[in-house]
């Protein structure tokens, strides 16, 4: 939409501002026979009474018209600004293969000198207290820097959406000044006029998001034109291998000699260790075999869970306040080769032992609550008959409310999630391998090729809902308050923005949120036992779908999403919360069930 333009004679405010001009009661607004008069036109003679009451108010109308018009201006022009810089940005490069082995060469001679004061350190003190306070040092500039940087890097994003969120605001207020001066009956009630500003902003945002599709387009041309280049490129490798082959041989030897003037030894382990940072030293067997052995672990604990009833018999109800029992297994790989580079299953039995005892914690409590039951008694009584003397004995029947403890065992199994463990049981030095170990997978993906994690496929950071899907207002407020939280990381048994959120913390939190179904925290198949299963054929935008075998779950459902039409839900997966397609093969594979919630 074209941005208004500054009218001459229209701009700036005229005469003192009323102190009570922001909240002015429904009774002091102009009628609908009313209109403001325009610039020029001559005023109409001051009387006293209604006619100068009215005077003011389009005056005071005019002023907050052009007020809405100034504000429009100004945020288009931040907008415009904020883009202008956004689209200047240059993107960042990606270090070349040549770039990322001297890293990793660099990283491995850091290690290798800190190995030798690891050595010694423990015969001086001196020295030992030096060297942690030199680590620390180190972990706190990187850290900050990283921090500094990302902060540089997505500022001018942040300042366009904030630009954009502004920019909206200001025009529809505008818009909504405009047809207010033409058609005032739209000032009828609160109501009204509120409902007319949220369909201004709709079209705003629907630009808006035209504009950004507009830009994806360009970027796809952009990276079309990057491939063809890069075809280019290929072809002339192609054409002329020998003399490629020779120029890079020629620069690899040229900066090899340069990273080995200090020490051939250093470089040595370095390259090596280039290799060994990234991936995973056992055997497929081996970490498959660890896998296994801590998911019986976790399968020994959902037992014991299934076993409460009958080890704690005699209770008249049983509470249980369960998390998912469960984890990624690339973290406890990584974990592993982080801690133990090359492990086996009889190396690592204790650790598991150990892991299992710190990622879950299982309590059971007793309440006696006093509760009233009601009980029929019978009582007697007797007559005498006045002429005859004689006596007749009756009985009757009466309720009383009798006390009697009512005795609740409390169940509670906490899941810390794996990852909050290894954080606590590794140094700062380890973290970061770790970390790497996580990026690359330890370069096995294939390792746990029916996990979820391996295979976040047919993801989209966004996507754009059908129009007459949102012509359903309960819809239309479970997918506002979804799509507030995009980009939001996966974090196992995470259940709110502050925690981030896992698959089932995720849906349960936008459905009572968003205020049409009241939803507690609980599991996937906590969701699942709460919805009326439907065929997919009549599954439509805000029904629950449902998957099987993404992970060993307690029950055959273990992840979920909402379904937002055209093969396409909305969910939180290894890539955090996005869209993602229902058609691609894994999620075909393990699709289990449709499930439909009576909304208020």
């Amino acid at each position: 939409m074209k941005r208004p333009t500054n009218d001459a004679g229209t701009s700036g405010q005229v005469g003192p501002k009323s102190k009570n001009s922001k909240y002015r009661q429904q009774s002091e607004q102009a009628r609908p026979s009313e209109r403001l008069r325009h610039d020029g036109d001559e005023a109409p003679p001051r009387e006293d009474g209604p006619a100068d009451a009215s005077g003011k108010k389009a005056a005071r109308n005019g002023k907050r018209l052009n007020k809405s018009k100034l504000r429009a201006e100004k945020t288009g022009a931040k907008l415009d600004s904020a883009r202008e810089k956004l689209a200047a940005q240059k993107p960042p490069k990606k270090p070349g293969p040549v770039k990322t082995v001297g890293r990793a060469a660099r990283f491995q001679a850091w290690r290798y000198v800190h190995g030798k004061i690891h050595e010694v350190e423990h015969e001086n003190v001196g020295v030992e207290a030096a060297h942690k306070t030199e680590l620390a040092g180190e972990t706190a500039v990187r850290g900050t820097t990283r921090f500094v940087k990302h902060r540089i890097r997505t500022r001018p994003t942040r300042r366009v959406r904030k630009w954009e969120k502004r920019d909206i605001k200001a025009k529809a207020d505008f818009q909504y000044r405009t047809m207010v001066q033409e058609h005032p009956e739209l000032k009828d009630n609160a109501l009204s006029r509120f409902w007319q500003k949220q369909r201004i902003k709709k079209r705003y945002q629907k630009q808006a998001r035209e504009a950004a599709k507009q830009g994806a387009k360009a970027a796809k041309k952009t990276a079309v034109t990057t491939e063809k280049i890069a075809r280019a490129v290929w072809g002339f490798v192609q054409r002329h291998p020998v003399g490629v082959l020779i120029a890079l041989g020629a620069l690899l030897l040229l900066i090899i000699l340069q990273s080995c003037m200090a020490s051939l030894t250093t470089v040595g382990n370095g390259l090596i260790g280039a290799v060994s940072s990234t991936t995973y030293l056992s055997s497929d067997s081996d970490i498959e075999t660890v896998e296994a052995n801590y998911t019986q672990l976790e399968s020994d604990l959902r037992a014991r869970m299934g076993r409460i009833e009958s080890d704690y018999p005699g209770y008249d109800e049983y509470r249980y306040t369960v998390d998912e029992i469960g984890h990624d297994p690339f973290e406890l790989a990584s974990y592993l080769t982080t801690k133990y580079a090359a492990y086996t299953p009889s190396m690592v039995q204790a650790e598991l032992q150990a892991l299992i005892r710190q990622q879950y914690t299982l309590t059971t409590t007793q309440t006696v609550e006093v509760r009233y039951r009601t009980e029929t008694r019978t009582g007697t009584y007797t007559t005498t008959d006045p002429e005859t003397g004689e006596t007749e004995t009756h009985s009757y029947t009466y309720e009383v409310q009798v006390p009697y403890n009512y005795y609740i065992l409390n169940v509670t199994l906490t899941n810390n999630t794996l990852g909050a463990v290894i954080a606590a049981n590794l140094d700062a030095e380890q973290q970061e391998r770790y970390a790497v170990y996580q990026r690359t997978q330890g370069n096995r993906p294939y390792l746990f090729a029916d996990n979820i994690y391996a295979h976040p496929t047919g993801e989209y950071t966004d996507y754009e809902i059908p129009p007459e899907a949102l012509a359903d207002p309960q819809f239309a407020a479970l997918i506002a308050e979804a799509e507030k939280y995009l980009g939001y990381p996966y974090v196992w048994g995470g259940s709110k923005p502050s925690t981030s959120f896992d698959c089932s913390g995720f849906v349960c939190w936008v459905l009572n949120n968003s205020g049409v179904y009241p939803m507690s925290r609980t599991t996937a198949q906590g969701i699942f036992n709460q919805t009326t299963p439907i065929a997919p054929s009549e599954a439509k935008p805000g029904d629950i779908i449902f998957f099987t075998g993404t992970y060993d779950s307690s029950g055959p459902v273990s992840h979920v999403g909402i379904y937002v039409g055209d093969n396409m839900m909305i969910h939180c997966a290894s890539g955090g919360v996005q869209y993602a397609r229902m058609d691609t093969k894994y999620w075909t594979q393990h699709f289990y069930a449709f499930g439909r919630l009576t909304y208020n």
